[in-house]
């Protein structure tokens, strides 16, 4: 009886990778764990809805199939547009709210992949690599690396340049 009282009552610690991790299998599910219960029902409510509007359990099923024309015929771009943005600010949240030391400018590397997953989005209709077409679930994806890339890219300049200010 003694243990489970002190484990209830112990504060529950949440690192940055796991709730990053809850993040990317589904929107939400941090918030969620880490008793955010309000802004993980509406990052859930908005996945399911932008992903029911966007077609993008069919569109990824097809691409999965390597039916990457008939993928984008089926996707609602105006809708998938949202999904990068909603998707890379959840994880953002998760981060920015689980336990462990506040890093200056951590959140430009969510950023740029949300703004180059995007752009991945609006030219997955017609982008191809040696004449074959990538489609609205690959390109997005593999347009992730860069934004991640550009983003640690950017906050490195800009913390070379903040620590040059204050030195001099």
């Amino acid at each position: 009886m003694g243990n489970t009282m002190e484990t209830t009552n112990k504060k529950q610690h949440y690192g940055k990778l796991e709730m990053i991790l809850w993040s990317i299998a589904l929107p939400g599910f941090a918030q969620l764990s880490m008793g955010s219960y309000i802004k993980g029902v509406l990052f859930v409510g908005l996945e399911i809805a932008i992903n029911v509007m966007a077609n993008l359990n069919h569109v990824i099923l097809l691409s999965f199939h390597g039916h990457i024309q008939e993928a984008v015929h089926q996707t609602n771009y105006q809708w998938l547009m949202f999904y990068p943005c909603l998707y890379l600010f959840a994880i953002w949240d998760a981060y920015k709210h689980s336990d462990g030391d506040e890093e200056r400018f951590a959140f430009l590397p969510f950023v740029t992949t949300a703004y180059v997953m995007t752009v991945g989005v609006i030219y997955s209709p017609i982008f191809t690599i040696s004449g074959h077409l990538i489609g609205p679930v690959w390109l997005p994806i593999l347009s992730a690396p860069v934004g991640i890339l550009l983003g640690l890219f950017i906050r490195r300049v800009l913390l070379n340049i903040e620590k040059q200010s204050i030195k001099g």
